[in-house]
């Protein structure tokens, strides 16, 4: 059977895929796995374990987080349910609480229909593969339920809402007086908290796609929608815009032109700001292997190492923890800024970009220009044997490729998760030879991994 848990928390459509009692087994099921590990007892503790949980504005949110609440309340849990906040809201105050676990109820840029559930460690940390396993493996199993006093209690913690605000705006070293701007919250889990801590720190707001119903979380606005965010920025005269995706732990940002700056324009301007105060750890930034080549071109240029790891934003987490570093991300737009957060945080990187705009007096689309992005293409080789990516045909074919691309290129293959495809990605100095690298290499593709 295919793995429940996928690369972030348990996805499907809701009603269908994600049904109510699944969720409800998920929660008793990871309230037993975590308090085993020994994340609900200290010694001597007394009190009952607590969870916060939180969700996006999806419709089927309501009966999802019901069932969750239900499940953890009838295994002994206290529940603090914090209502609509993004991700990274939940996953600070999980550590902020004193939280056991924390629960997140969303499918972050995916459409209306579809929901998921992420558990959350204790400290405000994602969940291990390997407890997600454990999590998978015990769901179903006859637990023995508490009754009368033991049984857990629900109360609303709505408010906690602006522990997390302040906290934002705590890490700030600059105002945003000044700052004219258009926040997009794609009818998302950021549709309040984040007008609200833009104005608190300062600047000029204009909120688009904060009206959700239910139904229209990432319609046409966020992250994966940013030709409204753009237009708007142009006709107002907004000195920039930034966009979340529907859990707002990713943001990516629109300069005063109406042009785009992704996540790796984001953290090169923020490494090299963090860089310039010493306030890199490590003169590092942790990327993915997706990142452009001239963002890590960008960052030799500037005496900053970058450090690669596998696409995901938990495995640039992951690296971040091990090695001790402080900034990393996606250029998906996912940023993790450790020392102040657990999670990548679309509220937290774009009030620390708009701060590096206020401190500077410099416009985005200036700082932007740290880094030129090199042409990328990628092509998706469809029904192939992915298991055959190491093909030595391939492998030779890459070399050569390699070799005559140089320093200005490079070539990406990677294999699906999911699909009996193989990615071809290519960076050149130009998008021709970018294009003609990549066909190439998609035709060896299809003939040596057959």
């Amino acid at each position: 059977m295919a793995r429940l848990f996928g690369t972030d928390g348990v996805r499907g459509v809701a009603g269908r895929d994600l049904t109510a009692q699944l969720a409800m087994d998920l929660s008793v099921a990871a309230a037993h796995v975590l308090g085993d590990a020994g994340a609900f007892a200290a010694a001597g503790r007394k009190s009952r374990p607590v969870a916060v949980v939180g969700r996006d504005p999806r419709a089927s949110g309501e009966f999802l987080e019901a069932a969750v609440v239900a499940g953890l309340a009838a295994s002994g849990v206290d529940v603090l349910r914090l209502g609509v906040l993004p991700t990274p809201a939940v996953a600070h105050l999980t550590a902020a609480l004193g939280a056991d676990l924390g629960v997140m109820l969303s499918a972050s840029h995916n459409p209306a229909p579809d929901n998921g559930i992420k558990f959350l460690a204790r400290g405000g940390f994602k969940l291990s593969d390997a407890v997600e396993d454990e999590i998978e493996r015990r769901l179903g199993e006859d637990w023995s339920f508490p009754v009368g006093s033991a049984v857990g209690r629900v109360r609303e913690a709505y408010g906690e809402a602006n522990r997390y605000v302040s906290h934002l705006l705590t890490t700030m070293n600059a105002a945003l007086d000044g700052l004219n701007i258009v926040v997009d919250c794609a009818h998302g889990a950021a549709h309040m908290v984040a007008p609200e801590a833009l104005v608190r720190a300062g600047a000029r707001v204009e909120a688009i796609g904060a009206r959700p119903d239910g139904l229209n979380i990432n319609a046409g606005h966020g992250s994966t929608h940013l030709d409204k965010l753009a237009q708007i920025v142009v006709s107002r005269g907004a000195d920039l815009g930034v966009a979340y995706d529907g859990d707002a732990d990713r943001c990516l940002a629109i300069d005063h032109t109406g042009a785009i700056v992704d996540g790796d324009r984001i953290m090169a301007i923020l490494a090299a700001a963090m860089h310039g105060e010493g306030l890199l750890a490590k003169d590092t930034v942790v990327a993915t292997v997706m990142s452009n080549l001239g963002f890590k071109l960008a960052m030799r240029d500037a005496g900053i190492t970058v450090v690669e790891t596998a696409v995901g934003d938990r495995y640039v987490l992951e690296r971040m923890k091990s090695d001790g570093y402080n900034l990393g991300g996606e250029q998906s737009g996912h940023v993790i800024m450790l020392d102040h957060a657990t999670t990548g945080d679309g509220l937290l990187t774009s009030l620390h970009l708009l701060g590096v705009v206020a401190k500077s007096g410099v416009s985005l689309k200036e700082l932007a220009a740290v880094m030129t992005p090199l042409p990328q293409i990628l092509i998706n080789v469809k029904d192939v044997d992915k298991g055959k990516a190491a093909a030595p045909e391939l492998l030779a074919a890459v070399a050569e490729a390699e070799g005559e691309l140089g320093e200005t290129g490079r070539v990406l293959i990677r294999p699906s998760g999911t699909e009996p495809m193989i990615r071809v990605m290519v960076e050149a100095a130009s998008e021709e030879h970018a294009t003609q690298v990549a066909g190439r290499l998609a035709d060896v593709v299809r003939t040596a991994c057959v």
